[in-house]
């Protein structure tokens, strides 16, 4: 059955994923997130897809998690959905692109560390705002972003938890280009087209080899799932969580 909040559709050997939740500035919920894994792992399944699109509707990428269904259906110990997403993103074989326009909050900026290619629009924003919650990185973040940018840079992003543009990210290696506005999606359709023409197998070969050095991913995202899981539980978010009901009076994301 279809996802609320989720287009999923095929075009060739393309499955595009687009975050269908503009008004909430695409915020994932749980069954967004379970969604999301379900696609990811049926497109690993299914050896006629050879590139993932992840993109999101309306203005912004994605600005995080949706914090009212945050808090009514958090994380636990066990095989919670967004665990399953992020683990299907570390594992993917087939090559993921994503086309980020506006706001990319925090899993909506680590998720970008697992693509292989990102197309970012002039006015992307990048932000991971986890210590400001009183949380840790997820998705393997804080092995991957120290690997790509460095460990200095990487602590002005994950530290300080402040928004950089695309043009920054771009400096820093975050995503592959900065495209035109309202032109992410075409020039990553561009490129999957580019990739269906290639051997598939000399694909899935090529990226096994260059994500190598990655071995200790999964574990280091199971003791992020650990530390998360026991950060939510400390008064530090309690108080994030209850400063924004306050300032929100809805208890929605906005």
């Amino acid at each position: 059955m279809p996802t609320t909040n989720l287009n999923i559709r095929r075009s060739g050997d393309l499955l595009h994923i687009e975050l269908a939740r503009p008004a909430k500035r695409n915020a994932l919920t749980t069954e967004m997130y379970r969604g999301m894994a379900d696609a990811l792992g049926e497109a690993e399944r299914n050896s006629s897809i050879r590139t993932v699109l992840l993109s999101g509707a309306g203005h912004s990428f994605c600005a995080g998690n949706d914090l009212a269904d945050f808090v009514a259906q958090p994380p636990n110990d066990s095989d919670p959905p967004v665990f399953r997403f992020i683990a299907a993103l570390a594992e993917a074989k087939k090559i993921l692109i994503a086309a980020v326009q506006g706001r990319a909050v925090g899993i909506g900026t680590t998720m970008l560390l697992h693509c292989d290619f990102v197309f970012a629009e002039p006015d992307a924003e990048l932000k991971m705002p986890f210590v400001d919650l009183g949380l840790v990185p997820e998705a393997g973040s804080s092995l991957l972003l120290p690997n790509l940018v460095g460990g200095l840079r990487a602590a002005e992003l994950l530290l300080l938890g402040e928004k950089i543009g695309a043009e920054r990210a771009g400096q820093l290696g975050l995503v592959t280009r900065v495209v035109a506005a309202g032109q992410a999606v075409v020039e990553a359709r561009a490129v999957a087209a580019k990739l269906s023409e290639k051997p598939a197998e000399a694909l899935v070969a090529t990226k096994t080899l260059m994500k190598s050095h990655m071995r200790d991913l999964k574990g280091r995202i199971a003791e992020e799932n650990a530390a998360f899981v026991a950060h939510l539980q400390k008064p530090a978010f309690r108080r994030v969580v209850e400063k924004f009901f306050e300032g929100r009076g809805d208890g929605k994301a906005r």
